[in-house]
């Protein structure tokens, strides 16, 4: 995935204070999930969350990730 824009940044760091859910797409499958904080780990940003269903903690990488949208 290419650097986030200031407004993708933005509505994650929203979805992350307001404990809103994200789905987020990798390698052909969607996860959506909580989202606990924004970090960065290894020179690598990511996305500390987990599932809402099985509670299962779950770290994306950013680089990772084909995309991101906050479920509304």
């Amino acid at each position: 995935m290419a650097q986030l824009t200031h407004q993708q940044y933005e509505q994650l760091e929203r979805a992350v204070a307001d404990g809103r859910r994200i789905a987020v797409h990798r390698r052909g499958t969607e996860y959506v999930v909580v989202p606990a904080r924004l970090a960065i780990r290894n020179g690598r940003e990511v996305i500390e969350a987990s599932n809402p269903t099985t509670g299962d903690d779950l770290t994306l990488y950013l680089d990772e990730l084909d995309a991101i949208e906050v479920v509304r």
